[in-house]
């Protein structure tokens, strides 16, 4: 039956993304609608999430980005939808680098590096990247979705611009591949989400919140003395986008364990607390609690 289902949602999806966004952001104001005021998709988890993290602003003040989130969030569907017949020239106007010389002064130095961002902005089109940076090899890093169907959907989207698709449990065998190559690679990763409980080895104060992160990222980052780069996402307006890396440490096997990550938080959450709306409220990010068996 779930097959079933996912064929018929995918044949739905190609032709009803043949329609240009100005038209699919219609049915985003729809969405919208259905979602928040009837619905009422994880209002509970979402007004949670931002009370305990926006300390300070009012019920009024929080009860108009939780309403700007959930905007966002409908559009950002349709737009990671689009992804299904959007062109490279579309992406990328759309999609812009404010710093792209920076792409060619790692490669230059022969250098790979990873690239931390949060569940901030729009994520999905960062299918940008190859086309910014076409002298490295693309990597995007990805947990794996459990149903099969989706997960090859959403991998095939996000690397239709030429990104090779790695399962976060094979980073490692992929570093080295490329280093006895040597080919530099820029490995992307979507570093805020939550580790399983078993598998918890970090945690930090993180918007006002003791806050469980993966840390392999880092161990990888030391171990072989790869530069970690912060990605930040601005958005424009409705449907355009600009991103930006800047250095967290370009000599990582200099520093001390737990900087790294710990940085990444810092970053991400003052871009968050910049527009708080473009966050992922919805995602249960504080399910577990330091201290808790």
């Amino acid at each position: 039956m779930n097959t079933i289902l996912f064929y018929i949602f995918y044949g739905i999806n190609w032709v009803v993304t043949l329609l240009p966004l100005k038209v699919l952001y219609l049915s985003a104001d729809l969405l919208y609608i259905i979602l928040y005021h009837i619905v009422g998709y994880r209002r509970k988890v979402v007004a949670t999430n931002l009370s305990n993290s926006l300390r300070g602003k009012s019920q009024d003040e929080l009860k108009t980005i939780e309403k700007k989130f959930y905007r966002h969030l409908c559009d950002m569907f349709v737009e990671s939808l689009k992804l299904t017949h959007m062109s490279e020239k579309e992406i990328t106007q759309r999609m812009k680098m404010s710093n792209p010389e920076v792409f060619a002064d790692i490669y230059s130095k022969g250098k790979s590096a990873f690239l931390l961002l949060g569940h901030y902005g729009n994520w999905e089109w960062l299918t940008a990247i190859p086309l910014f940076a076409r002298e490295h090899k693309s990597v995007s890093i990805y947990k794996p979705l459990k149903n099969r169907h989706f997960n090859k959907m959403v991998n095939k989207l996000r690397s239709s611009t030429g990104a090779t698709m790695v399962d976060m449990h094979n980073v490692l065998r992929e570093i080295l591949d490329n280093r006895s190559k040597n080919v530099p690679a820029l490995y992307l990763s979507i570093a805020d989400q939550t580790p399983p409980k078993g598998e918890i080895k970090y945690w930090t104060q993180f918007l006002n919140q003791e806050t469980a992160f993966y840390n392999g990222t880092e161990r990888l980052a030391i171990r072989y003395n790869i530069p970690v780069y912060y990605l930040s996402i601005t958005k424009i307006k409705r449907g355009y986008y600009t991103f930006a890396i800047e250095p967290i440490c370009i000599e990582s096997e200099k520093t001390e364990s737990g900087w790294i990550t710990k940085e990444y938080a810092a970053r991400l959450e003052k871009e968050i607390v910049n527009r708080p709306e473009l966050y992922l409220w919805s995602h249960r990010r504080w399910k577990h609690k330091k201290g808790m068996k």
